[in-house]
């Protein structure tokens, strides 16, 4: 039986330090003469800098134990049995999947709700999932609610005793917050690696077939292989995403992490929950990965902007409200696209049978259409 550390990576490259390949090198000299000299410090302020960076770290390294002392115990490590790939023939052995999750209290639910990440359980039953607390206690969930295309995973606990965690309005996280991480990277329960949010809404990278739902927190703080499911926490001690996915060439840790953001939980959470299934709305048409400077300019923008369509479905609502390949749509309703990814998102979220109003970009003229969104169906239910 294959055994595996659950965590979505995706590869990149990066160039730090080098232009056209050589290395800049400025002589110390010539870079102390580009300013003059400060004023030496006053005597009371410095007193003041050295009095007051250390209470300030202190009152921070303090904070990050009251948080990790009240939200460790809800942090467990989620191992799961996944049965064969069907496309990798009857030879194929079940794969041991190692993650992370976070217990919650779910409005009008009876037990405790286990939330982690989709690719962490897949198609295992039940029975082959364990989830282990802080304490060394083993549990194994009694249902099981999940969402592919959000990456997400929500496994009833029958217990009502269970220590827990609260979601944040994860709106209201700015970038340069710091955040906590606490999961089970390489198989070592109950770690914690701190950082800032780098970014919110990142959804232009690529994870993978089934995760199509993405407007991802990105953060510096450490996750590696085993944190999938996860929680990101802010310094009130709540959730404010669930730990995914990392952009790396070694398949480590390189600072450019990704977390699904706790509003996006409680949405795909409630459908799940409440109604068995994730309904999404669908526009009908398949968009570029992303537009680029030199595109924009060519097709008359003067910004990198909105979302631009490649093809145009039969007998979709998209079609239906006439729109064409090469068509860069700037807004729905009065809300304008950043990319590709905003518009899936936003379309995800309207019911069926809405009508909303596009406006869209064709032949350096700005134009407007109607459209009844229909309903996605997904390939995974």
């Amino acid at each position: 039986m294959s055994r595996s550390r659950s965590l979505v990576t995706i590869a990149l490259v990066g160039i730090v330090g080098m232009i056209a390949g050589s290395w800049l090198v400025f002589p110390l000299s010539e870079m102390v003469a580009l300013s003059p000299p400060l004023p030496p410090p006053s005597p009371a302020s410095t007193a003041s800098q050295t009095s007051s960076l250390p209470d300030a770290t202190a009152a921070l390294s303090e904070r990050f134990q009251q948080v990790v002392t009240r939200v460790s115990p809800a942090v467990v490590a989620v191992d799961a049995i996944k049965p064969p790939a069907k496309d990798q023939g009857t030879s194929s052995k079940p794969v041991e999947e190692s993650g992370s999750g976070v217990l919650l209290r779910w409005p009008n639910l009876q037990g405790t709700l286990t939330v982690t990440n989709y690719h962490v359980i897949g198609n295992a039953p039940p029975q082959r999932i364990y989830i282990t607390l802080a304490d060394g206690r083993i549990f194994q969930p009694t249902r099981l609610w999940t969402d592919p295309e959000s990456d997400l995973a929500f496994l009833l606990l029958e217990s009502t005793e269970l220590p827990t965690a609260e979601l944040a309005d994860s709106d209201k996280v700015q970038r340069g917050q710091w955040v906590l991480a606490i999961g089970s990277p390489f198989g070592l329960n109950q770690t914690v690696t701190h950082g800032i949010i780098s970014a919110t809404n990142r959804g232009q990278i690529h994870l993978g077939s089934t995760i199509r739902i993405k407007e991802f927190l990105q953060t510096d703080a450490a996750i590696n292989p085993g944190s999938s499911g996860g929680p990101l926490l802010d310094l009130d001690g709540k959730v404010i995403g669930i730990n995914t996915a990392i952009a790396s060439k070694s398949g480590d840790s390189s600072g450019v992490s990704f977390s699904i953001p706790a509003n996006l939980v409680k949405r795909i959470g409630r459908q799940l929950l409440e109604q068995g299934k994730v309904t999404r709305g669908y526009l009908g048409v398949q968009l570029a990965a992303a537009i680029e400077p030199a595109l924009a300019l060519r097709l008359g923008l003067q910004r990198v902007n909105g979302a631009l369509v490649e093809i145009v479905h039969p007998n979709t609502p998209a079609a239906q409200a006439g729109l064409r390949p090469g068509d860069v749509i700037l807004k729905l309703e009065d809300v304008t696209l950043r990319d590709e990814n905003h518009l899936i998102n936003l379309i995800s979220e309207l019911p069926p049978g809405q009508r909303v109003r596009l406006s869209y970009w064709r032949e350096r003229r700005l134009f407007t259409t109607e459209v009844i969104i229909g309903e996605y169906h997904s390939l995974h239910r």
